[in-house]
């Protein structure tokens, strides 16, 4: 099976949960253990008061998404550029 047929299969799963979910429960632990790994980085042995941990760690995600839409960006920059510098199909 392609790929992109693998991401299709999912897409359809995914959406079709959350048609009969909400997708802040499903996804709750998902996202906690996500913000727990940025709780870990930036206070490590647990020091420092829970609403600085809370506040560093987020600036940490936000950071971390930025550097993923870098990335993103200069991906899609690359790929215009091989392509001719015409539309790239992404819109």
């Amino acid at each position: 099976m392609a790929a992109n047929d693998r991401s299709l299969i999912g897409r359809i799963g995914a959406y079709s949960l959350h048609a009969q979910r909400d997708p802040r429960v499903t996804t709750l632990h998902g996202r906690q253990t996500f913000l727990a790994s940025f709780l870990q980085q930036v206070d490590p042995n647990n020091t420092l008061p829970e609403p600085e941990r809370t506040r560093r760690a987020l600036s940490l995600r936000k950071a971390h998404f930025a550097r993923l839409a870098s990335k993103s960006a200069k991906a899609r920059r690359a790929r215009k550029q091989r392509n001719g510098g015409g539309d790239d199909g992404d819109k």
